[in-house]
C-alpha cells in the first residue's frame, strides 16, 4: 500500500472517531445539562419540564431550525433557560443541538 493511500486510512479512522467523540459528548453534555428540563429522550415529560411546559423535540424541530436552536442553546432563553455559550465552545454546541434534533428521529 502506498504511503498516500496510509495516510488516508489513518485520517479517516481519525475522523471517524472525531466524529464519535464528538456524538458521545454532545450526548454526555445533554443528559448533563438539559435532560432535568428536557428529558433523557427530549418530550420534556420531566417534573421540571412539565412545571415549565417544555416543548417535545418531535414538534419543536417542525418550529424550530438548527440555527435558531444553537442561538437560543448559546444564548438562553427567557428566564428558564441559562445559555451555555460561556460554558461550551461554538462546535460543542452546535453538536449538541445536533444530538438533541436526533432524539426526534
Amino acid at each position: 500500500m502506498s504511503k498516500t493511500k496510509i495516510v488516508a486510512v489513518v485520517l479517516f479512522g481519525l475522523l471517524c472517531a472525531a466524529a464519535g467523540w464528538a456524538q458521545g459528548d454532545a450526548k454526555a453534555i445533554f443528559l448533563d445539562k438539559c435532560s432535568i428540563c428536557h428529558g433523557e429522550d427530549g418530550v420534556g415529560k420531566t417534573a421540571k419540564g412539565k412545571k415549565l411546559k417544555v416543548k417535545d423535540i418531535h414538534e419543536t424541530v417542525k418550529t424550530e431550525s438548527e440555527a435558531d436552536m444553537i442561538k437560543i442553546a448559546t444564548d438562553g432563553k427567557g428566564k428558564d433557560m441559562d445559555g451555555f455559550g460561556k460554558d461550551y465552545k461554538p462546535d460543542q454546541i452546535k453538536a449538541l443541538v445536533q444530538y438533541y434534533r436526533s432524539l426526534a428521529k
